[in-house]
């Protein structure tokens, strides 16, 4: 059953998955119609659960979840990561790899593998008081309070 994502409380279980590239409107568009779609007949063992979705800076998409509601289980985790893949054949995208960083840029929000972070680290490239974006936060009040932070207060925050 979807919620809008604003009205979804702050113990939500998220899912962040992070593109390796910026989606263009028209696709942002097309997954935004899909993952309605998708939250809107979400089922655990055939309940519904309460769900929700945004998608962030063309780049980013957020999958919530009441767990008081209703859990998550595990084929419908399976579910949810079906629909990312299938986001990933369709855009030609790496939605899946966590060993990435994506960070701001002044204006701009910039996205590198784990290596290229480290050597713009050790080139002072960035700082610890780069914003990055922790998508290990596990609920949505997290999310609103941790998942944009300078870098010194992320798990970035070893590379420093």
């Amino acid at each position: 059953m979807y919620v809008p994502f604003e009205e979804m409380p702050e113990h939500s279980r998220i899912w962040i998955y992070q593109s390796n590239r910026k989606f263009y409107d028209e696709e942002v568009q097309d997954i935004e119609k899909d993952l309605l779609e998708f939250t809107s007949q979400w089922a655990a063992h055939a309940t519904p659960l309460q769900a929700s979705f945004i998608v962030k800076y063309n780049r980013f998409i957020i999958l919530v979840v009441d767990q008081d509601v209703h859990p998550a289980s595990g084929c419908s985790i399976d579910a949810s990561v079906r629909i990312i893949q299938q986001f990933e054949q369709q855009y030609n995208v790496d939605l899946m790899d966590k060993m990435n960083v994506t960070y701001k840029s002044g204006d701009f929000i910039a996205y590198k593998t784990l290596i290229d972070f480290k050597k713009m680290v050790k080139e002072k490239a960035v700082s610890e008081h780069t914003i990055v974006f922790n998508n290990l936060v596990n609920d949505l009040g997290e999310f609103h309070d941790f998942w944009e932070v300078p870098a010194a207060e992320s798990w970035h925050s070893r590379f420093f």
